[in-house]
C-alpha cells in the first residue's frame, strides 16, 4: 500500500500574528512531500514514524473515550495497519517551518476519518472551518497548540487566505513569473527549530503590555498590508512592506532568530537587497527571504543555501 502524496506547505504572511487575528496567507510548496506507507520496510525512520504513529492513536483514542474527538476514525484498520508497520515516508525536513506534521495528519485523516470532508466538495466556509478545527485538534499532538492550517494547507493542496480566526478562504494567488527577477526564497539556517518552546516564548511575551500594543499597532498591521499587497500584484507596496515587517520581528522577536542570523537579517535592512522573515514558528528551520532582485541576494548571502519559493 501506498498513499496519496501530501504536500508541504509555506506560510507567507502570518506567523504568530494569526493567533492574535492578523490575516494570513499559506501556499502549497510542492518541493517537499510525504505520503503514508505499508510495506517492508525496517529503517530507522521507518521504525520511528511507526512508533510515532501509535501513540498519536493513543491520544486520539483519549479524545474519544472523553467526548471530545471531533471526527471519528477507522481505529480498528488504523491499529492493524500499525501493528503491520504502517509509516509516514517523507522528505520534507521536520522542524523547518514547512508543515511535516500537516502533511502527515492529512494523510492519516485522508485515510482512516470516517464521514470526512473531501476536496471535492463545494468546499464552504463552514466546510473550511469545520476541518481546521479537525487538523487543529489532530496537529495539538505534535505541537501542544495548533492552528490546524498546515495539515488544511496540505490536504486540500491550495493556496490559503486566512482573515481572521473564524474567517478563512482558498484563495488564488498572481501567477509566477518566470523570468522574473524578484523573489521569494528559503534561507536554510542549518538548525532543527522546535515549534512548542518558541510559541512558549510568544505566549509570555503576550502578557507585557508594551508587547501587545506593538504587536496589534505594527506587527498585525504590516502582516496584514503585505498580504494584501501580496494578492492585489502590488509589488512596490509589499516590499516597502515587507521591510517595516522584517525590521519590527528583528527588533520584537529576536528568540525566535537564531543569533548567528541577527547580522545578516539587519543586512537585508540596510542595503535592500533583501528582506528576512520569519518561517513558521521560527528558531531554526527556514528563514523567509523576499527580493526585487533574486541573483542581488544571491551575492549578498554568498554561502547560504537559498530555495526559490515564488517568483515575481
Amino acid at each position: 500500500m501506498k498513499g496519496p502524496l501530501f504536500y508541504s506547505k509555506i506560510l507567507l504572511f502570518g506567523e504568530y500574528g494569526i493567533i492574535k487575528d492578523s490575516k494570513g496567507l499559506s501556499i502549497p510548496y510542492n518541493f517537499y512531500n510525504g505520503a503514508l506507507k505499508l510495506d517492508k520496510n525496517t529503517s530507522e525512520e521507518a521504525k520511528k514514524s511507526n512508533e510515532n504513529l501509535s501513540k498519536f492513536v493513543t491520544y486520539l483514542e483519549n479524545l474519544k473515550e472523553q467526548g471530545e474527538l471531533l471526527v471519528d476514525y477507522n481505529f480498528h484498520l488504523l491499529k492493524e495497519d500499525i501493528l503491520n508497520g504502517l509509516y509516514f515516508d517523507s522528505s520534507i525536513p521536520q522542524g523547518y517551518g514547512v508543515g511535516s506534521s500537516g502533511a502527515l495528519v492529512a494523510a492519516i485523516y485522508d485515510k482512516y476519518a470516517v464521514n470526512k470532508i473531501t476536496v471535492l466538495e463545494n468546499l464552504t466556509r463552514e466546510k473550511l472551518l469545520e476541518l481546521k478545527a479537525v487538523f487543529s485538534q489532530m496537529e495539538s499532538f505534535f505541537h501542544g497548540k495548533s492552528s490546524g492550517l498546515d495539515p488544511l494547507n496540505s490536504y486540500l493542496s491550495i493556496p490559503i487566505l486566512i482573515n481572521s480566526k473564524d474567517n478563512i478562504e482558498a484563495t488564488g494567488i498572481p501567477s509566477q513569473t518566470k523570468e522574473g527577477r524578484g523573489a521569494v526564497f528559503l534561507l536554510d539556517s542549518g538548525i532543527v527549530g522546535e515549534t512548542a518552546p518558541m510559541v512558549n516564548i510568544f505566549m509570555e511575551n503576550l502578557k507585557d503590555q508594551g508587547f501587545r500594543k506593538m504587536l496589534k499597532n505594527q506587527f498585525v498591521k504590516y502582516t496584514d498590508l503585505c498580504v494584501e499587497n501580496f494578492l492585489g500584484g502590488d509589488k512596490k507596496s509589499l516590499f516597502s512592506n515587507t521591510k517595516k515587517l522584517s525590521t519590527v520581528v528583528l527588533d520584537n522577536f529576536k528568540p525566535m532568530i537564531p543569533e548567528q542570523f541577527h547580522g545578516i537579517w539587519q543586512k537585508g535592512i540596510d542595503t535592500n537587497d533583501y528582506y528576512l522573515k520569519l518561517c513558521g514558528s521560527g528558531g531554526g528551520g527556514y528563514i523567509l527571504g523576499f527580493t526585487e532582485d533574486f541573483e542581488k541576494a544571491q551575492q549578498s548571502l554568498k554561502g547560504y543555501k537559498l530555495e526559490v519559493v515564488y517568483q515575481f
